[in-house]
């Protein structure tokens, strides 16, 4: 089963940290296909264009290149069987909830992990934005709350 990981965790060290040492060794020990959105496009290629002189040139390269990067994303949820969305934070991540609303318009099954204790639905009747929270539930997912319990999860779906 292939298992794209819509996350914000690899803008921060110690997201990266969680992201590769707990959670994709995790999904890797438990013998599912991991698609890693943060390694799709080289490194070289995004220092390239960081690295340039601040001014109209750079903004055009970062413009061609955040097109590549999103078409390299998109290909690999179309690729996928399932996303897992990281939820944590006061509010779910903008890029992640657009991977999960575009997962659903194609039909993937979507859980969301929640670790974090803090309140950040709509409401007291939705964990986190009520429009994610729907994409997930109605694409046959869950919000899953220990990051130890995504295989469950997953197999229990996917075993069914």
């Amino acid at each position: 089963m292939k298992i794209y990981i819509a996350s914000p965790l690899g803008f921060s060290e110690i997201g990266k940290k969680f992201y590769y040492e707990e959670l994709i060794t995790l999904l890797v020990k438990e013998g599912f296909d991991v698609i890693d959105p943060w390694v799709l496009t080289p490194q070289a290629m995004i220092s390239k264009v960081d690295g340039m002189e601040y001014g109209q040139k750079k903004k055009e390269a970062w413009k061609k290149l955040n097109k590549e990067i999103a078409e390299r994303n998109a290909d690999a949820i179309d690729s996928s069987d399932v996303l897992l969305a990281i939820l944590d934070g006061t509010d779910v991540d903008s890029g992640t909830a657009s991977e999960i609303g575009y997962a659903f318009a194609k039909g993937k099954t979507i859980f969301g992990y929640r670790g974090d204790f803090r309140l950040s639905g709509d409401n007291e009747g939705a964990e986190v934005n009520l429009q994610v929270e729907y994409f997930i539930k109605e694409s046959g997912g869950e919000i899953i709350k220990n990051y130890s319990d995504i295989p469950y999860h997953l197999n229990k779906i996917f075993n069914s």
